[in-house]
């Protein structure tokens, strides 16, 4: 069945079932970033806590550099095979990762094969979270109607940042369930096992989706085939356009959501159960958020809502993070960090349908996943490495300055595109 056919209730549940299979595949990816305080020690066992924290994140990042290639990869497949068999083939690459995290033994047992391996399975993590990122929302896009494309779109980052959620609540509930020694020992690979099992189970659930209607009439008309080097020749423009205003918003929002726990014990100086529940009930706040400003800017435009974000991103960035790096109640830093990611919901809620709108059904999943991914590469998943690395070298306000700028070049981006709203190449297929 295409949506062409479907009753809102069909459509409702292919939506949902999409965003159910987002939220798994995030909570796997964000495991490694929640429990990378337990864990580091087992793997880089050598040197202070700030040198293990910066050999994990360079594994973080090295995951982030093949989040391009699976792009590639994966968009092509989700172009020419469908948008279903591409979020199919992504959970699968993401359960085979989280096993074999959860599976490999510590340094100490196996020497250098331990990080080899935990190398390994960040790079698979990537292939299959570079995949789903243009898969589910083109997926997700096409599937809405487009009055209401910005509300369900945004469900993408509500998914995505429940994934991350749910690893920070698992992490609650096992810091208050075992000692600190059980924990940092085995409990660590627990969220690993969970992920790999709830994978299995979306990977049932994505096989009973209904294909787009963008889809299969795209592939009726017998389109040019999905292909980087037709990206590159047809579509430069859109392309540049996803990098740009890509760039500050993936940086902001890494910052204030995989680092900022981090950054509230190694800098502000809370304890890790402390930084853990504040970033979880600030994280849970901005889940809520995202509907809203989806649905905003169905109403007002996505340009408007973009720009917003990035005039308060520049303007507010040193303010926030300079004033984190000192406070002491956590209430206080509860508050600080929700601002910053009511901030940066004007980016989340909206960027993937911006991204969807911009390109024509048959090189729309590429379009939208590969130069996302290069962006993401250079800007998110390098986040916490150059943030640890500043303060490693006694520069750790500079990072807050270098967030400012890339909002600032985004910002630019944002203020000189059209309003994808009022000119969206997937309008014509609803």
């Amino acid at each position: 069945m295409t949506t062409e056919a479907m009753s809102p209730a069909r459509r409702l549940r292919n939506i949902i079932g999409g965003s159910a299979g987002n939220l798994v595949e995030w909570f796997d990816w964000y495991a490694y970033a929640a429990f990378t305080l337990y864990f580091a020690p087992v793997f880089f066992p050598k040197g202070d806590s700030t040198a293990q924290l910066l050999s994990s994140a360079a594994i973080f990042a090295v995951g982030f550099l093949m989040r391009p290639v699976g792009a590639w990869i994966m968009g092509v497949y989700a172009d020419r095979r469908g948008r279903k068999a591409g979020l199919t083939l992504s959970v699968t690459l993401m359960c085979t990762g989280s096993l074999i995290i959860a599976c490999t033994p510590g340094f100490e047992t196996i020497g250098v094969f331990a990080p080899a391996l935990l190398l390994t399975a960040r790079l698979l993590q990537g292939l299959s979270v570079g995949g789903e990122y243009g898969s589910s929302a083109t997926y997700l896009s096409e599937m809405a109607t487009a009055k209401h494309r910005g509300f369900w779109s945004s469900f993408q980052y509500v998914t995505l940042i429940s994934g991350q959620l749910l690893a920070l609540l698992l992490l609650i509930v096992l810091q208050n369930t075992l000692s600190e020694a059980d924990l940092a020992s085995w409990g660590w690979r627990i969220p690993f096992f969970v992920g790999a099992a709830l994978a299995v189970i979306v990977f049932w659930l994505r096989r009973r989706l209904d294909e787009t209607r963008a889809f299969v009439a795209s592939d009726t008309e017998k389109a040019p085939r999905s292909s980087a080097l037709l990206l590159i020749l047809k579509h430069p423009k859109e392309a540049l356009l996803v990098m740009g205003l890509t760039a500050g918003g993936t940086l902001a929002f890494y910052t204030y959501t995989t680092y900022l726990q981090k950054f509230l014990v190694n800098t502000t100086g809370f304890t890790k159960d402390i930084a853990t529940e504040v970033s979880a009930a600030a994280l849970f706040v901005f889940m809520c958020l995202q509907p809203a400003v989806g649905a905003l800017s169905d109403r007002i435009g996505r340009k408007p809502v973009m720009v917003t974000f990035g005039v308060l991103g520049v303007l507010c960035t040193v303010p926030i993070m300079s004033t984190l790096a000192t406070v002491q109640s956590p209430f206080v830093a509860f508050l600080l960090a929700l601002a910053a990611l009511v901030i940066v919901s004007g980016y989340t809620a909206i960027n993937a349908v911006v991204k969807a709108e911009l390109f024509p059904a048959h090189i729309r999943a590429l379009g939208v996943a590969l130069p996302y991914a290069i962006a993401n590469a250079m800007f998110g998943g390098t986040a916490e490495y150059v943030a640890l690395w500043f303060k490693d070298v006694g520069l750790e306000p500079v990072y807050f300055w270098y967030v400012t700028g890339m909002i600032g070049v985004s910002l630019l981006v944002y203020l000189f595109m059209r309003d994808t709203k009022h000119k969206s190449l997937i309008s014509h297929e609803d």
